[in-house]
C-alpha cells in the first residue's frame, strides 16, 4: 500500500472511531510506528487530523462528546485500576467531592461497605450508586442537568460548591496536559469544575492516559492546581516526569 492510500485509510478510521493510536495502526497496517507517525503528521499538516498523545483525532471531532453509555464502555480496566488506587487517598471519616465522570463513577462503585464519609456530588449516576451506601452521608448538588453527562450545572451548582470546603476532590477531565492544563468540552461543566477545585483542600485528578495531550474548548484549571494525578501505565515516563515538574505527584496504576 502506498503512503497516500494508507493515509486515506487512516483518515477513514479516525472519522469512524473518533481516535486512532500509533501502535494499533502500526499493527493494523503492518508498518513501523515511525511510518504511522509520519502519516499522522502529514494528515495533521493538511488540517485533517489533530495529533494527541499516542495518536490523533479528526479535526471536525475535536470537541465531540460521546454519550455517557459510550464513555462507560471505554478503558474499563484502566478506570477500575485508577479507582482502586484512589481508595488509598480517601480521608478517614472525612469529606470528599466526587466530580461527574465515568472514572469517578468507578471510584463510587469501589467504595467499601465500611467507608464512613461525607460525599458531595453533582453527578446523578454517582448519587444513584451511593444512595444506599450504609456509611455515606450523601449530599446532592442541584442545577440544570446536562443530558450527555447527567451532571448538574449552572447557578445552583456553583452556589452550592461555593458554600463548602471538602477534604479531597476527586476530579475528572476530558483532557489534560502540561501546556494545555485541564480542559473539557462544555463551558458550564468547566465552571462547575473550577468551583469544585476552589471547594477542596486537596485535588486528586482521576484520568486515564488516553486523555493526556487532548485539548478541548473549555479550560478550567492547570496541573499546578492538582496535588495528585492517578492514571494508568499507558502514560509514558517522559509525560509523567513533565507533569511532576509542574508539582503534581503521579501514580500510574
Amino acid at each position: 500500500m502506498y503512503a497516500p492510500e494508507r493515509q486515506q485509510a487512516i483518515l477513514h478510521l479516525a472519522r469512524e472511531r473518533g481516535r486512532v493510536e500509533v501502535l494499533a495502526l502500526a499493527d493494523e497496517f503492518q508498518v513501523t510506528a515511525e511510518t504511522i507517525r509520519r502519516d499522522l503528521n502529514a494528515l495533521g499538516r493538511a488540517g485533517l487530523l489533530r495529533r494527541v498523545h499516542g495518536g490523533a483525532i479528526p479535526v471536525g471531532r475535536l470537541d465531540f462528546e460521546p454519550d455517557l453509555s459510550e464513555r462507560e464502555s471505554t478503558a474499563v480496566g484502566e478506570k477500575e485500576r485508577i479507582a482502586a488506587a484512589a481508595l488509598d487517598h480517601l480521608p478517614q471519616d472525612g469529606s470528599i467531592i466526587l466530580d461527574a465522570g465515568t472514572t469517578t463513577a468507578a471510584l463510587a462503585a469501589a467504595l467499601p461497605p465500611d467507608a464512613a464519609l461525607t460525599v458531595v456530588t453533582h453527578g446523578l449516576p454517582l448519587a444513584t450508586r451511593l444512595a444506599d451506601h450504609p456509611g455515606i452521608e450523601l449530599h446532592i448538588v442541584g442545577g440544570r442537568v446536562r443530558h450527555r453527562t447527567r451532571a448538574a450545572v449552572d447557578a445552583w451548582a456553583l452556589r452550592a460548591y461555593g458554600e463548602i470546603t471538602a477534604d479531597v476532590l476527586f476530579l475528572a477531565t476530558n483532557g489534560f496536559g502540561t501546556d494545555s492544563g485541564l480542559t473539557t468540552v462544555d463551558l458550564a461543566e468547566a465552571a462547575v469544575k473550577r468551583a469544585q477545585i476552589s471547594a477542596a483542600r486537596r485535588v486528586v485528578l482521576l484520568a486515564d492516559s488516553r486523555k493526556y495531550g487532548e485539548d478541548h474548548f473549555a479550560r478550567f484549571g492547570t496541573l499546578e492546581q492538582v496535588d495528585l494525578l492517578i492514571t494508568d501505565t499507558g502514560l509514558s515516563d517522559d509525560a509523567a516526569g513533565a507533569i511532576e515538574d509542574k508539582g503534581t505527584e503521579v501514580v500510574r496504576a
